[in-house]
């Protein structure tokens, strides 16, 4: 029996299938670049100069590198982390029904994590590749699919999710 892409969606769950999906595009991303066009000996590869620039990057800390001191038990709390705001996010969620949009802002948001959770434990640190500048502004800092997908999902999360209360039935006085 052929099953089409909404129908395993609606089995699964949407905010798996999301995590799942994005996931797999940023392990195959890494894949790719990474190793496949040997990314992490060549360094850097113009792409679009300077709009997209393939710069590597092993980032053992958080955003920016920031608290990044190459300890295995930093690299651990990371993962720790990860794993618990994914939790969390996906409970929160799940709790609130609200709808698709929250349910796919999560999704994005723990697929991504997990993508850099994966890097850690495989690697010690994550796999950063995408960099990107623009008039006249040098970026320094590289990124990739994960950080995209966790920060789309975090934004979301922060503009659909929340703020609604349910209302309540007026009582009607029954003689």
């Amino acid at each position: 029996m052929k099953r089409n892409f909404r129908q395993i969606v609606r089995d699964v769950g949407v905010i798996p299938s999301v995590a799942a999906a994005t996931l797999l595009v940023d392990q195959a991303s890494k894949l790719g670049v990474v190793f496949g066009l040997d990314l992490e000996h060549r360094i850097e590869m113009d792409v679009l100069p300077p709009y997209l620039v393939f710069r590597m990057a092993w980032n053992d800390g958080v955003n920016f590198g920031l608290f990044g001191d190459q300890s295995q038990v930093m690299r651990w709390v990371l993962v720790a982390v990860a794993l618990a705001i994914s939790t969390w996010v996906v409970i929160w969620v799940r709790r609130e029904k609200g709808g698709i949009w929250p349910q796919v802002s999560a999704g994005l948001l723990v697929g991504g994590a997990l993508g850099n959770v994966i890097d850690r434990i495989a690697y010690g640190a994550v796999a950063d590749f995408l960099n990107m500048s623009c008039c006249g502004i040098d970026n320094p800092f590289a990124f990739n699919i994960a950080d995209v997908a966790v920060f789309v999902g975090a934004f979301g999360l922060v503009l659909l999710s929340g703020g609604r209360t349910p209302t309540r039935r007026k009582r009607t006085k029954t003689p």
